[in-house]
């Protein structure tokens, strides 16, 4: 089983998600980010719940800006490289992802529904593989 780590700044949007995929058969633990909480990452330091994950579904507004957001991105490619990130954009998205796609990052816009986090979490998943372009 894939264990998943969501990190949202909604917790109602953030229960949607943990629902949505265990009951595709994903263990998740769910997080409500910088925002709610003081974030290892954002401090420097490794994220435990991150750590214990297969993937890592981040809402992009997690830290509540989008300077934040774009350390915290920074932040858990540095700390975590070979972590699959799916970066959920409910609404607007950040300018610049840099180069995401090279990264093990997949954007998902629009609703985060199971069929569509599934789908994001495989393709970064299949994104870090070897043969990966």
């Amino acid at each position: 089983m894939t264990r998943a780590l969501v990190v949202h700044h909604d917790i109602d949007l953030a229960d949607q998600e943990v629902d949505s995929l265990r009951r595709l058969g994903y263990v998740v633990q769910q997080c409500s980010g910088p925002t709610a909480n003081t974030c290892p990452i954002l401090n420097g330091g490794s994220c435990p719940l991150a750590e214990a994950s297969d993937v890592l579904v981040y809402d992009v507004w997690a830290s509540g800006d989008v300077e934040g957001s774009t350390r915290l991105i920074d932040g858990l490619r540095r700390m975590h490289p070979h972590a699959p990130i799916v970066l959920t954009f409910p609404g607007m998205g950040l300018a610049d992802l840099g180069e995401a796609p090279e990264r093990g990052i997949v954007t998902m816009f629009g609703q985060p529904t199971g069929a569509n986090l599934d789908a994001a979490i495989r393709r970064a998943i299949a994104s870090l593989a070897p043969n990966a372009a």
